[in-house]
């Protein structure tokens, strides 16, 4: 493949709020693609959406986990990835934009920016991904695409510009007005597929020219030649917009807004040009790996050192660099998502995998198309092809043996609640095991460990729904059946004020004994260190601790974090200061010093004023505003901070910040007391002390739970 055939890739994603229609329009992209030659809807009828292939998705009418599908779209050849809106499957969210190069911003006609839009475009950013808006659903009551865009900028912070004008509001919605050719354009045919262009209706003239200048005068601050064009009251050329526009695009400055409706087949093909247009190729994007080649300064805080960074380019002459961002298990075996950066890859190559420091082959290639593929022989720098058979884990990078380096990870939130699950009979134990090992490798975000005091699985995950589903595909897909405990939540330990430790570890018993003793101390991280959770400096100075044993010192005060002193809970926010120790020629060994550490983390530790921490979610709830007072009360008895509200139309979107452990069944108390007409979402927001008289209570059941161990 030729490098310029690159130029006509668009690697993109779409992404948005829960039920703002981003299956729906992935489907209708499908069809004018000539991919699937009948429309089948999220919701009832058909055989649901195509990129809804799980049965959970298909009943449920969410998407549970993210899809790719390969298509044409005149001269460009567009990868797609749909990922879930749900908070609970943001991982999901999270790999795709990882090797995305642009997105699609879907939005809601009536209902605008909502909770999840704010964590995608969040993801965005970590990421640095260009994209577009699209303002979807303007045939619905109450819509309005200037309403959405005014949102865009003000709760997002984009500098968003409107390529189009919306024709008729709600039932009256008839199409749209290109704002660059200012012509109108019509979508006939039952599907929407034949689409007429024809010259702007009378009643909407004034008001086109009007968002016309307003879209020149934004595009120009972008361009010195179009500034000098319109003080001089030169027409534009319209290929200097266009190329000021994508080059506005990649540099994330500006976010042109695209509008129409998916459902009722309006203005999706403006929005495939758009993709086309605006969103850059993997020839416009940057990529970087860590060089492992290079060794890393001695630091703790897990990031690479400048020198490791090195640039990659997508060029299929050069040697192999591609990214394992998705796994699923399959019949035929285990099928792993990749995007390729730079180099080919052949069905039957040897590459290396650096986390696995070893080669492995790469038996059979495939191009998907949501479930479907079609085997290929060669990907090439800038695909997104899958590998049937690779036995890897999701982030693993793959290259050239004459190459060792690896792509940086995505990262990955912390679970926030936990589910004990124990087989219903004996025979489903090993059943239960093969699931939860394959759920696992495949979300990052899930995870499972055994309680050694109960014995018991425990499972956790972002969100109630996120372990209800793993439960439910448990029974369906391996036929195991499960006991389930009630969830809990993922609290946390944080010291508030520095302690000294000063301990000595020695133990004499017969033959070589064991000697270890660290002295320094234990604080919270500073405000500019929170994001590492633990940092360990080490500042033994003339060897009193022999080099050797510092990584055992280490290792110690990590494995204290696991299980704070104060109710068995992991501790956050913690730096601890190694300062000096002593040692025996003799006795002492890396063992001897983890040791010593470990019994030192928890004797200052203790010392600390330690708290326990809970996680607080952002939680938004849409209600009609007759029912906004009992919604606000019920939230305040939960131990909610209401942090605002916004009115649309007939309806009050009430955000507030509520503790996890105040959430459980709260689906079920807001349908019956709205009758049902109040829907909610939550993500996890930060972790906040609990109250004193809680702290009590979990520090007792804790001890409680120690005394029956040792019983």
């Amino acid at each position: 493949m030729k490098k310029s055939e690159l130029s006509v890739y668009r690697n993109i994603g779409i992404s948005a709020h829960i039920d703002s229609g981003k299956t729906t329009l992935t489907e209708r992209i499908l069809y004018y693609t000539g991919m699937i030659h009948k429309i089948s809807e999220v919701r009832g009828g058909g055989d649901g959406a195509k990129m809804d292939h799980m049965e959970l998705e298909k009943e449920r009418g969410i998407t549970i986990t993210s899809a790719a599908v390969t298509v044409h779209w005149k001269h460009n050849l567009i990868q797609i990835i749909d990922t879930p809106g749900h908070v609970d499957f943001t991982v999901e969210v999270e790999r795709s934009l990882r090797v995305l190069d642009g997105a699609i911003l879907v939005l809601c006609g009536t209902s605008g920016v909502q909770s999840q839009s704010i964590t995608v475009d969040r993801q965005m950013r970590r990421y640095n991904v260009p994209c577009l808006a699209f303002i979807n659903k303007l045939d619905r009551a109450g819509a309005d695409a200037m309403k959405v865009t005014g949102q865009l900028r003000e709760k997002l912070s984009h500098n968003a510009v409107p390529m189009q004008m919306q024709m008729g509001y709600e039932d009256e919605f008839k199409g749209v007005i290109d704002l660059i050719t200012m012509k109108a354009y019509f979508f006939d045919g039952n599907n929407g597929e034949h689409i007429r262009e024809e010259e702007i209706p009378a009643e909407y003239r004034a008001k086109a020219e009007e968002h016309r200048a307003v879209m020149y005068d934004a595009y120009s601050m972008f361009s010195d030649e179009m500034t000098e064009l319109l003080l001089d009251e030169q027409p534009v050329p319209d290929a200097l917009l266009r190329q000021t526009i994508r080059e506005a695009v990649m540099a994330r400055k500006v976010t042109p807004v695209f509008m129409g409706s998916a459902f009722k087949n309006k203005g999706v093909q403006l929005l495939l040009d758009g993709i086309s247009e605006y969103l850059p190729s993997p020839l416009d994007r940057q990529y970087q790996a860590i060089d492992n080649n290079i060794s890393a300064p001695e630091a703790t805080t897990g990031h690479p050192a400048a020198e490791q960074i090195i640039e990659i380019f997508p060029d299929p002459a050069l040697p192999l660099i591609a990214m394992a961002f998705k796994i699923t298990e399959e019949t035929y075996g285990q099928l792993t998502y990749t995007r390729i950066y730079q180099g080919t890859m052949n069905k039957g190559d040897n590459f290396y995998n650096p986390r696995m420091q070893k080669r492995q082959r790469i038996g059979r290639l495939v191009r998907m198309f949501s479930n479907d593929r079609v085997e290929i022989d060669t990907a090439y720098a800038g695909d997104i092809i899958a590998m049937i058979g690779v036995d890897c884990a999701s982030g693993d990078t793959y290259c050239d043996e004459k190459l060792n380096v690896t792509l940086e990870s995505m990262h990955v939130p912390d679970p926030v609640i936990e589910l004990a699950v124990r087989p219903e009979k004996q025979e489903d134990s090993v059943r239960i095991s093969k699931a939860l090992n394959r759920f696992m490798k495949e979300d990052p975000t899930f995870k499972v460990s055994v309680d050694e005091e109960s014995n018991e699985t425990i499972m956790r995950g972002m969100g109630e729904l996120h372990l209800e589903i793993y439960v439910q595909r448990m029974q369906r897909e391996y036929k195991a059946n499960v006991v389930v405990g009630k969830p809990k939540v993922n609290y946390r330990e944080a010291p508030t004020i520095a302690a000294e430790f000063d301990y000595k570890h020695k133990k004499q018993t017969g033959g070589s004994g064991q000697y270890g003793h660290v002295v320094g101390s234990v604080a919270p991280l500073k405000e500019a260190d929170k994001d590492n959770r633990f940092l360990f400096n080490n500042n033994v100075v003339g060897g009193s601790i022999p080099k050797e044993y510092i990584p055992g010192c280490e290792k110690g005060f990590r494995e204290a974090i696991d299980k704070g002193p104060l109710g068995g809970f992991q501790v956050i926010g913690v730096e601890v200061n190694l300062d000096e120790g002593t040692f025996h020629p003799v006795d002492s060994s890396e063992m001897a010093f983890k040791i010593a550490s470990r019994q030192a983390f928890k004797q200052a530790f203790l010392n600390t004023k330690p708290v326990i921490l809970e996680p607080i979610m952002r939680v938004e709830v849409e209600t009609p505003t007759e029912f906004q007072g009992p919604v606000q009360g019920e939230l305040s008895s939960r131990r909610g901070f209401l942090t605002g509200s916004d009115m649309r139309d007939d309806f009050t979107i009430i955000h507030c910040e509520v503790p996890l452990a105040e959430m459980f069944g709260y689906s079920t108390d807001l349908r019956s007391m709205t009758q049902g007409k109040a829907t909610f979402s939550m993500e996890f927001a930060l972790y906040r002390p609990v109250p004193n008289s809680i702290q009590e209570e979990l520090i007792k059941k804790h001890r409680e739970e120690q005394e029956k161990g040792r019983k």
